[in-house]
């Protein structure tokens, strides 16, 4: 089952993110920080090409379960249509709570809560792993007897909404508010004040926090990102990050009792001889700073430019997935996975991103050589090609030389 919603909305997606960087300019007001929009896109990226071969998870197991335990068959008619919206609704809200209670959980779901800013790119930001830990949740619908199909679009559907209330450029909507999942409601979410956090877990309708005691009114601006920020602009290491730490702290544990108990309950939970229940601490607002990393403009033009070359990769990529074998797949994906590491790296200043760039740069030129010669045979591509790979390692050698003599001088 290769139709995807999800992807066909990337233009849309896009073009909202176009408008809000508009308003950026000429509200002049601070939406937008090239380093963590890139990583929240990045972090996007990653999950929609490790959900290639994860989607016998979310799709596969359903399937089954369909075809050999659903106890009835639901007719797909448009009554159906709108009970399987509002049932894929309601899994989510329990999957997404217990993503947020269950600390195994929440490492598949904190990645997308690690952006300290609050803009469309954020709904872009989502976590590889979080498909282990919620695709249990939506089986009984399986069971039910809602047709595969009609699942993942409903649940795409309910993904889709979510994009637009990723935005501080909308206020509060008046009668919606009390039904809907909106921008204010969804804000509030995404804090990490003491009072915002584990609130609002709605999709679409909001009354699903109202009936089970979870929802909270925007009061004051949040302060946006998680109590332990990951720092850093690297898409696959804050996919692992809070593994990391869970590993760290479960060495520290005596016993494998409380080893699970850390796993499955609420995240900052310890035993009482490493302290206790960790709770969330109060926020000096003077004093608190967003995770930054200084880069010279020159570095920011040139990831922004191999990112877009990437971006338009991945979209026609991830389009024309049925025409790639399992093993150009693959390749496909690690060559992409490898850019955006490297973007991240580049952000952070990192002298091993410079060598691993001029090596993608070089192994990327030989493969877009090889397409171009032996798979599309048109030659006067190769001069485009052999140019644009030239240009970027000299922009390469500009932005990047001075910091690999330092650092092999000490």
């Amino acid at each position: 089952m290769d139709f995807n919603p999800i992807i066909l909305s990337i233009p849309i997606y896009f073009l909202l993110i176009g408008i809000e960087l508009l308003i950026q300019f000429f509200a002049d007001r601070k939406l937008y920080r090239l380093s963590d929009a890139i990583t929240n896109i990045s972090c996007g990226i990653t999950q929609q090409l490790t959900g290639i071969f994860l989607k016998v998870l979310g799709v596969g197991i359903y399937v089954l379960i369909f075809t050999h335990l659903r106890i009835t068959e639901i007719p797909v008619t448009w009554w159906s249509w709108i009970l399987l919206f509002v049932a894929a609704d309601f899994c989510y809200y329990w999957a997404h709570r217990k993503s947020h209670e269950i600390n195994l959980f929440w490492g598949g779901h904190v990645v997308h809560h690690q952006s300290e800013d609050y803009n469309f790119s954020v709904a872009l930001r989502q976590g590889s792993f979080q498909i282990i830990w919620t695709f249990g949740f939506y089986l009984p619908l399986a069971i039910v007897g809602f047709d595969p199909t009609q699942f993942v679009i409903a649940s795409a559907l309910v993904t889709i909404y979510q994009f637009w209330i990723h935005t501080e450029t909308i206020g509060k909507l008046g009668w919606l508010e009390y039904v809907f999942n909106t921008p204010s409601h969804h804000r509030v979410h995404h804090g990490r004040d003491p009072k915002y956090i584990d609130k609002n877990h709605a999709g679409v309708f909001i009354i699903w926090d109202k009936l089970f005691g979870t929802f909270q009114q925007e009061e004051e601006k949040p302060v946006y990102g998680i109590t332990t920020p990951a720092n850093s602009w690297n898409p696959v290491w804050v996919n692992i990050d809070h593994y990391h730490k869970m590993w760290g702290d479960m060495r520290r544990m005596q016993n494998w009792k409380d080893r699970m108990r850390y796993m499955f309950f609420k995240p900052g939970w310890y035993p009482s001889y490493l302290g206790g229940y960790q709770a969330p601490g109060h926020i000096d607002r003077e004093q608190y700073r967003k995770f930054e990393t200084a880069f010279p403009l020159t570095t920011g033009y040139y990831v922004l430019v191999q990112y877009v070359i990437i971006l338009a990769l991945t979209a026609w990529f991830l389009f024309q997935l049925s025409s790639f074998s399992i093993s150009e797949q693959a390749g496909t994906i690690g060559f992409i996975i490898w850019t955006i590491i490297n973007c991240g790296g580049l952000f952070e200043g990192r002298v091993w991103a410079a060598w691993s760039e001029y090596l993608r740069l070089i192994a990327g030129g030989f493969i877009a050589a090889a397409i171009v010669l032996y798979v599309i045979q048109v030659t006067w591509l190769l001069l485009p090609v052999i140019f644009l790979v030239l240009f970027s390692i000299i922009w390469m050698i500009r932005i990047s030389g001075p910091a690999i003599q330092k650092s092999s001088s000490a």
